[in-house]
């Protein structure tokens, strides 16, 4: 089982991943202009303390249904005003937010739904953010014999209730739930130095955590030790599509 303390370095893991382009959006939606922000799954609160470094908000809010992630992130950016709730049935009025946003979260829940409830309490002219969402259908391994395990991953999430194809029907829950003048697109790869030690146990916890009921653990140790040594080589190539959607709403 993973602790929480392990989730919070996977969020801000995840976090690294697409801090070039959360700054790309958040200037696309003059952020820094933003009163009022929402977070909806904020989890231990990493975007949180993005919002905090890159705008001032009036009133910053970040909602996770898990109360253990809602009082971690209450503790790691206290500045911040966090409420446990369902994303289903937001404990907000309607319009009251100029700006509300995800990360990595409508893959986890009735989609439709949620961007509903996020479009109602964002006023009228304000922007709806989906700053990452992946898409397993087009992972990319190599070496080849690693492709198996981006398999794997995906029919666990997938067991576990998440949508592993979420990023590409991203465009389309947008354009369904009325949003306007919607840009998407989706971040690209780039590989450069082997990740630290740190970054692979983090990875490799996770992917125990997901196929420990699934797959052979001596299966497993070969994949791992695969894994870093095409690494270390720099042979590896990982690269999992990853979408992103902007609109107004109107």
């Amino acid at each position: 089982m993973i602790s929480l303390p392990d989730w919070h370095r996977r969020y801000t893991q995840q976090a690294g991943w697409t801090q070039s382009l959360r700054n790309y959006l958040y200037n696309l939606c003059n952020l820094a202009e933003a009163r009022s922000v929402l977070e909806v799954g904020c989890g231990t609160g990493v975007i949180l303390q993005d919002l905090l470094a890159y705008a001032k908000p009036t009133r910053l809010v970040g909602v996770d249904i898990e109360v253990t992630k809602a009082r971690f992130a209450s503790r790691f950016s206290p500045q911040a005003h966090l409420v446990t709730a369902d994303a289903n049935a937001l404990p907000f009025d309607t319009g009251i937010f100029d700006v509300t946003l995800c990360h990595f979260f409508l893959m986890w829940v009735d989609a439709p739904a949620a961007l509903m409830e996020m479009k109602r309490v964002t006023a009228p002219g304000g922007i709806l953010l989906a700053l990452a969402e992946p898409d397993y259908g087009g992972r990319i391994d190599y070496p080849d014999a690693l492709a198996e395990l981006g398999q794997w991953q995906a029919r666990a999430l997938q067991e576990q209730g998440a949508d592993p194809l979420m990023g590409r029907k991203l465009r389309a829950l947008f354009s369904e739930a009325g949003l306007q003048a919607i840009q998407s697109g989706v971040i690209g790869g780039q590989w450069q130095d082997s990740p630290a030690r740190e970054e692979l146990d983090l990875e490799w916890c996770v992917l125990r955590s997901d196929l420990q009921h699934r797959v052979n653990g001596q299966h497993l140790n070969f994949l791992e030790e695969l894994d870093r040594q095409a690494w270390k080589k720099g042979t590896r190539v990982l690269f999992v599509p990853t979408f992103y959607a902007m609109g107004i709403v109107p």
